[in-house]
């Protein structure tokens, strides 16, 4: 018989232990939310889970158990098959600890896997996050990375990451680039995702002596940052970039790719159109209409990035800011790097 597994228990062995975590709902289920890290072996796909929804409102339950078992039953080798193949003991959940990972976990108790079934389900995982973010007291300094669009933030916090600095990548975990052009080539996540992901970051430096995130506002794409990091960026150690505007180009250029993007482009534009003056607007549509993009991206920075920047950076003026004046990004982050040393140092 398997057993219930609360998620307090879950989210403390899980790091370093010998578990697989199962999500048996359909893939959009999935795809809107889930554990992290688990493996989606789902027991109906979306069709069968309309299918058995449908017939629960309209007909009855009883009617329902028995669709999803036949359903079931027929992909029942290969679901057992897909599950065996995964490593050490098996955690599986549905939306609230249901009938799916009811039924998904009897079936992998009867073949002799150890099993639990998670209780509560996604929904209990998503009440743990909101419960733990609400109380979570992040002690490390903020250090905060500001800079024109193109001087490369985001690009020094994933290259200082990926070398172990203390990065919270915002933009990764919304995945959504903070600007109306944001989304272009992207599927951003929603807040309940983007929730996930900061607070695994979070937790993964709670003892680092400082945490390094980009200058963003309160709200990315679709999601919105905690009322605690918001005031941990406004109150923490700012660092303003500054690169040569040809330099900014061609990293936005390289970034963005519009060439690949040119629908998305020409859409995103026409959210702030109204906002720059006329002549430049229609010079700048018409820069997109025939793919100059190098000219449509300067007169974007000048007349509408730059501006609102210039205002934002006003905001946040203090005598203990920090201002690098770089040609290049590799250039940006060595500065940087040397600034963390002796941060670290004096600490």
């Amino acid at each position: 018989m398997f057993h219930d597994m609360e998620i307090d228990k879950l989210v403390s062995i899980i790091n370093g232990s010998n578990f697989s975590v199962i999500d048996v709902r359909s893939p959009s289920e999935y795809s809107d939310f889930h554990f992290p890290n688990s493996i989606n072996i789902p027991v109906f796909n979306d069709k069968e889970r309309a299918e058995v929804g449908t017939l629960y409102k309209k007909k009855s339950p009883q009617a329902a158990k028995e669709r999803g078992l036949e359903i079931f039953s027929a992909k029942l080798p290969s679901f057992m098959k897909s599950v065996a193949s995964l490593p050490g003991e098996k955690v599986l959940y549905c939306w609230r600890g249901g009938m799916r990972s009811k039924t998904a976990a009897t079936m992998v108790d009867l073949m002799g896997l150890p099993v639990y079934r998670l209780e509560g389900g996604i929904r209990s995982y998503r009440d743990w996050v909101v419960r733990t973010l609400n109380k979570l007291e992040v002690r490390p300094i903020t250090i905060v990375l500001n800079g024109y669009s193109g001087t490369g933030k985001t690009s020094i916090l994933r290259s200082l990451k990926k070398e172990g600095y203390p990065v919270i990548d915002l933009e990764n975990i919304a995945n959504h680039r903070g600007s109306i052009f944001g989304q272009i080539g992207l599927k951003p996540n929603n807040q309940k995702t983007f929730d996930s992901l900061l607070l695994d970051q979070l937790l993964q430096y709670k003892d680092s002596p400082y945490l390094l995130i980009e200058g963003e506002s309160k709200r990315i794409g679709k999601v919105t940052l905690p009322n605690f990091l918001s005031k941990k960026k406004e109150n923490g150690i700012h660092v303003f970039l500054h690169l040569p505007l040809e330099e900014r180009i061609r990293n936005v250029i390289e970034e963005y790719e519009p060439w690949n993007h040119k629908k998305e482009c020409i859409e995103a534009f026409q959210h702030i159109k109204r906002r720059i003056h006329t002549p430049v607007a229609f010079e700048i549509e018409e820069n997109l209409l025939a793919e100059n993009y190098r000219d449509a991206i300067r007169l974007l920075l000048e007349y509408y990035y730059d501006p609102r920047y210039s205002h934002s950076v006003s905001l946040y003026e203090h005598p203990e800011n920090i201002f690098f004046k770089s040609r290049t990004i590799e250039d940006a982050k060595e500065q940087i790097k040397q600034f963390l040393t002796n941060y670290h140092v004096n600490q």
